[in-house]
């Protein structure tokens, strides 16, 4: 009995870790296809998609966690972009003409990823060439 506790106590938490890799590896390949449908519709309309759902998509596209895809178009015409860009930590903008990301496992987040709500983020960053979790940006 007690060889099955200590087993339990080993192997939960690894099983846990190994789940929530996969699920931020799956987040990655969501964020990167849905970049790459995003430069198909610039290409083809010379311009981005105002939301998400300008590519297609009949419902948003939700993360790993359940939680909807988050995209900003920073060319929008909605005056209060401004405030919603996310900062790395040396406050600049992590993209040049859009923002993509999961809000991640705990569902929130804020604009500058130095704030505890932002760590666990999934992020499309210096325009793409960065994917992944945002402590590690």
């Amino acid at each position: 009995m007690a060889l099955v506790g200590v087993i339990s106590t080993v192997a939960l938490p690894s099983y846990h870790n190994i789940i929530e890799k996969q699920k931020i590896a799956q987040a990655v390949r969501d964020l990167s296809e849905i970049s790459m449908k995003i430069e198909r519709y610039h290409t083809s309309h010379f311009s981005l998609p105002e939301t998400l759902g300008d590519l297609g998509y009949v419902s948003m596209p939700k993360d790993p966690w359940g939680f909807d895809y988050r995209y900003l178009n920073f060319g929008s015409p909605d005056r209060k972009v401004s405030g919603k860009v996310r900062k790395d930590h040396n406050l600049h903008p992590l993209n040049t003409d859009m923002d993509l990301y999961s809000v991640g496992p705990d569902g929130n987040s804020v604009p500058p990823l130095t704030a505890k709500p932002s760590r666990d983020d999934i992020i499309w960053a210096r325009d793409g060439s960065f994917i992944g979790v945002a402590a590690d940006f």
